[in-house]
């Protein structure tokens, strides 16, 4: 008898041979392996509950749309588990402050800090399963944009609440419609100033707050100039039916300006 598939992790959707451009969406599913469930210790119930509150909903759809409008087709890179699997974002070692909260790349605390997972688990094994292949995949289209071009820019697609939950640890600033994330090394000025120009018209935006940084696969980072990168967290507000609602005409317009961005970037 042969064995069923093992879920797909994530998934490269190819763009345009030219375009430098990856849209990054690692937070929108709420996909868990059976193996992976029977480690959390949340009945169905709050499981759900969790899911609305911890995944970037509609994130998927926003980035299908924005490549669609493009006039030169981004590459998307997409999670299709759940970060309540593993976190690809975070560092899988002491660099990632959000272990002091659970949150590291393996939550053991869920948005509220109740018990997700028993503290003194192995993550090893998730680690190993999920974020490695992850990383890797990751890290793979990221030189082919290199080598096809010879830059790669990177747009990581969130989103985030509107009213702060207990887990943040800088949720105190302001909480802008949109909200762009940047690194000191892979954030250009041009970069910011292009996003702030293509979601002038989205309700406002501000920088790092309450959400701040980026993502680089650690092959490149802090030492490949040629990868850009930017974090774009939308306020679900400005889109959807919180927590865990449909999307409503806000996601349009946001992906038009999703767009907007992607053709303002050099190629």
């Amino acid at each position: 008898m042969s064995r069923p598939a093992p879920p797909l992790t994530c998934e490269l959707l190819p763009g345009a041979d030219d375009s430098p451009v990856i849209l990054h969406v690692p937070h929108s599913a709420r996909e868990i392996p059976a193996g992976v469930r029977a480690g959390i210790l949340l009945d169905d119930g709050e499981l759900e509950r969790e899911l609305d509150l911890i995944t970037d909903a509609h994130t998927a759809e926003l980035a299908e749309e924005a490549a669609r409008l493009a006039a030169v087709t981004p590459w998307r890179f997409v999670n299709r588990l759940s970060r309540l699997v593993v976190d690809p974002e975070r560092f899988p070692d002491e660099r990632e402050e959000m272990r002091a909260v659970g949150m590291g790349a393996v939550y053991t605390r869920t948005t509220h800090q109740e018990v997700l997972r028993a503290g003194d688990g192995d993550p090893e094994p998730l680690v190993e399963r999920y974020f490695r292949p992850y990383a890797r995949a990751m890290t793979r289209a990221v030189a082919g944009r290199l080598a096809a071009t010879g830059r790669a820019v990177i747009v990581d697609v969130h989103s985030y609440p509107a009213v702060r939950l207990p887990y943040e640890l800088h949720g105190d600033g302001p909480r802008p419609p949109v909200c762009l994330g940047t690194d000191s090394f892979h954030t250009p000025p041009w970069l910011a100033a292009a996003a702030r120009e293509a979601f002038a018209e989205c309700g406002g935006t501000g920088f790092d707050s309450p959400f701040a940084g980026t993502y680089v696969p650690l092959e490149f980072y802090g030492i490949e100039p040629r990868v850009s990168a930017l974090m774009v967290e939308i306020r679900r507000d400005t889109y959807m039916s919180e927590p865990g609602g449909h999307a409503g005409p806000g996601l349009s317009r946001l992906a038009s300006a999703l767009a907007r961005l992607v053709d303002a970037l050099p190629g």
